[in-house]
């Protein structure tokens, strides 16, 4: 795995420089970023300060830009009830100490899109590189399984992600993989994670710079976080370790307890998968997958959970895209979907809306539905 990625990264630093990553490469992004814009910062007299309260992290400070003509704003309150943070919070805090940001773009296969490789040509300046495949169950064939706690704090670790930093996760299609890596780092007990909302496309349509990176320290980061896991799945030491887990078992279902479901009726089961293939019409994009869904699930298509330009719906058109496909805010819910990522989504959208609890169903559909022995239902 890990001399798979580093080939990967070689392969990519050599693309990098070719003429055939030109088109990715315009428009021309400011190597300087850090040096043209400067900001003060102040946060009732420190910098980069944030004050606890119960199961609540706050961040909040006044920032003066000094390349706006000395405009100066209040950012948003940054709380563990809130999900997401808008690109313009993210702007003006990019250099605060406590905070990391990841790139955690991942893409369908029949997308053909390399998010090494993208990151490389692109990313968020400073940002860190999570591969999504990669810090994932190494002992299992379905798609980037939850790895083990041991697994992931030691991947975590190899990043450079500490439990006091507030992380700020990303990819490149607005709200998507990120909310996988969201849920992840909740799994395991760390609240200060929220997406960015609008991902890289909306950083982007702002107008704020982006950097490029053929080598350096994300790179080696990257490339010791997968070491990092391989080195775990075999039995081997790792360190050291700077990233504690506190594991959150109701935060993961299982294919048994979805099962138990189907006769219990507890949890409603919502699947975030589109409407065709949640009634079976058509063919699932995995071979040897049934077409189908889980008896007496409900499916709300994730890009319900978002506006046309990739970012969170208000509560309120949550609340109403959720009601009309009948579902009770007030009952608890489980998601699932293709492989686990994007019912992820929909536990964002529904944290949003003060549900917090939601579990999500890791196997999903890759799993039940390449299971011989699970029932599935189709539409007539």
């Amino acid at each position: 795995m890990a001399s798979a990625l580093f080939s990967k990264i070689l392969l990519n630093t050599r693309l990098l420089h070719s003429s055939s990553l030109s088109l990715f490469l315009k428009p021309q992004f400011s190597p300087h970023f850090f040096h043209t814009r400067a900001f003060s910062l102040r946060c009732n007299g420190l910098v980069g300060c944030y004050n606890s309260v119960p199961r609540t992290r706050w961040f909040s400070c006044v920032v003066s830009s000094m390349n706006s003509g000395g405009k100066s704003y209040s950012t948003q309150a940054l709380s563990t009830s809130e999900p997401v943070v808008s690109v313009e919070w993210l702007h003006v805090n990019l250099r605060q100490p406590d905070i990391k940001v990841v790139d955690a773009s991942w893409y369908m296969p029949d997308e053909q899109r390399n998010p090494i490789q993208e990151y490389q040509v692109a990313h968020i300046p400073g940002a860190l590189f999570f591969d999504v495949d990669g810090i994932a169950d190494q002992t299992t064939n379905l798609p980037h399984m939850l790895p083990s706690e041991e697994a992931f704090a030691a991947a975590v670790s190899a990043l450079g992600i500490e439990n006091k930093d507030g992380v700020v996760v990303y990819d490149g299609k607005g709200i998507f993989s990120a909310a996988r890596v969201w849920w992840m780092f909740r799994v395991f007990g760390h609240e200060r994670i929220w997406v960015l909302d609008g991902g890289l496309p909306r950083w982007r349509a702002l107008g704020y710079d982006v950097e490029s990176s053929a080598s350096g320290d994300a790179i080696l980061k990257a490339s010791a976080a997968s070491e990092a896991i391989e080195k775990v799945y075999h039995g081997q030491q790792v360190g050291p370790i700077t990233f504690q887990t506190n594991y959150q078992p109701h935060l993961v279902w299982t294919l048994d307890q979805v099962r138990n479901n189907i006769e219990e009726k507890t949890y409603q089961l919502i699947d975030a998968r589109s409407k065709a293939r949640f009634d079976g019409t058509v063919p699932e994009p995995r071979k040897g997958i049934r077409s189908g869904h889980v008896p007496g699930s409900n499916c709300v298509p994730f890009p319900k959970m978002l506006d046309s330009s990739g970012t969170l719906l208000s509560g309120d058109q949550l609340k109403e895209n959720f009601e009309q496909e009948g579902i009770s805010l007030d009952q608890p819910i489980v998601t699932s979907c293709g492989t686990g990522v994007t019912a992820c989504v929909l536990a964002l959208g529904l944290h949003r809306l003060g549900k917090t609890d939601v579990a999500v169903y890791d196997g999903s559909w890759t799993e039940w539905g390449g299971n011989s022995n699970t029932p599935v239902e189709a539409a007539a």
